[in-house]
């Protein structure tokens, strides 16, 4: 496929996600080091990072694709598929499963009726339950709604604070 073929092909991303990338991009001295909010600006927009947007910050930023696809894939804060409105995310780590973790996910997954990673049936949530840590040790077990974070949880306050974010539908509750 000529190169103006793969170009016609690839979606594009809106022209202020493309300047915000720019933007990034002459903040920092590296470009490497601009790779995370960049990632961050591209999921805001498209909800996920499908591949060719990787290419695109790839682009932008002067990396090659698949350093920008290294650091996507490492960390669980970027989705690569498409995620319900709001990603949920429950701290596996020791500290929060000696405090019940396993138990609250396994509880929100059922009162969600949701699978393994899945998202709900009316797409208002995304269950993510292999997060290694988020950074509250002190108060878990705890959840990441979003970007937002919920500690010393039981399984009825998890449940009230997701019923909350879905009566809004918009940004997490309480945040």
């Amino acid at each position: 496929m000529a190169e103006s073929e793969v170009e016609a092909s690839t979606p594009n991303l809106a022209s202020g996600t493309l300047e915000r990338l720019r933007e990034l991009r002459s903040r920092y001295p590296v470009a490497r080091s601009a790779v995370l909010p960049a990632l961050w600006v591209v999921q805001d927009e498209l909800g996920y990072l499908p591949p060719w947007a990787e290419e695109v910050v790839a682009g932008e930023l002067g990396l090659l694709p698949g350093d920008v696809a290294a650091v996507a894939s490492f960390y669980s804060m970027y989705f690569s598929r498409q995620a319900g409105r709001h990603f949920v995310q429950v701290c596996q780590n020791v500290s929060c499963a000696l405090r019940g973790a396993d138990e609250l996910l396994a509880g929100l997954r059922e009162w969600l009726k949701v699978d393994e990673d899945g998202a709900t049936p009316d797409g208002a949530f995304t269950v993510e339950g292999t997060v290694e840590c988020l950074g509250a040790c002190g108060g878990g077990p705890m959840m990441q709604v979003d970007r937002y974070s919920y500690e010393d949880l039981t399984l009825d306050s998890a449940r009230e604070t997701l019923e909350r974010i879905r009566e809004d539908g918009g940004g997490a509750a309480g945040a």
